[in-house]
């Protein structure tokens, strides 16, 4: 059986006070994490809404030496593709502070979804928890890679990191954390903006299943949402 969600909804006004507010708490959560153990793991999303989260974390007073970046979904594209989420987050954010080189781990799509998923796997491995998980919502429900209806949602015992060969938007192949892993973690954040993700938030919070209601953190999820 599914664990339930346990979600707690922060709505805003518009898309700048929601980035301003997830600016605010994944600094929070950094702090806490680097004064617990000395280290802050994070795992990125893709998407526009994270996209300008992340440019507003280029002037944040942090200790950079202390994150360590993880992603919860690839494209199946070269490494240097603006399509990758990776080469997002480098773009916007990455390229602009002082993380050490090495602690930034991208999913290597570029070896192809089978070889990819076993290789970030292995990466992953020894983390017990991330400190933080983003994730974002798509029109259609989905999460990271993890679309309605694709052969995900029929596995009864899903890798940790899981190879897609048929997601409906392209590139049809691409890398995916499962929910499982995703949901191992101290905190998760999801990041919805958009007139366009309105029904896919009514359904959420009708308690309809959709992809994004499969991520079970044991501490609940945190939804920052402007929908305007």
């Amino acid at each position: 059986m599914t664990a339930l969600q346990t979600c707690r909804w922060h709505e805003f006004a518009n898309r700048t006070q929601l980035e301003q507010a997830a600016r605010r708490f994944i600094l929070e959560i950094a702090e806490r994490a680097i004064a617990t153990h000395g280290a802050f793991r994070i795992a990125l999303a893709g998407g526009n809404t994270p996209r300008y989260v992340y440019q507003s974390l280029r002037t944040a007073e942090t200790d950079w030496s202390a994150w360590h970046i993880y992603f919860g979904d690839e494209r199946c594209l070269p490494a240097k593709s603006p399509d990758r989420n990776s080469r997002m987050a480098q773009t916007m954010w990455l390229d602009y502070v002082n993380i050490p080189r090495q602690q930034i781990h991208p999913i290597p799509g570029e070896l192809g979804p089978e070889t990819a998923a076993a290789s970030y796997a292995q990466l992953i491995a020894d983390i017990d928890e991330f400190d933080l998980v983003l994730l974002g919502l798509g029109e259609d429900g989905h999460t990271a890679s993890l679309f309605p209806g694709a052969a995900w949602e029929k596995g009864t015992a899903l890798p940790t990191v899981i190879p897609i060969h048929d997601s409906p938007k392209p590139p049809l192949q691409r890398v995916s954390l499962s929910p499982a892993r995703l949901s191992h973690a101290t905190c998760v954040m999801y990041l919805v903006s958009g007139e366009n993700k309105r029904e896919a938030v009514i359904k959420w919070r009708a308690g309809i299943d959709i992809p994004a209601s499969r991520i079970t953190p044991a501490g609940g999820v945190d939804i920052f949402s402007s929908i305007c």
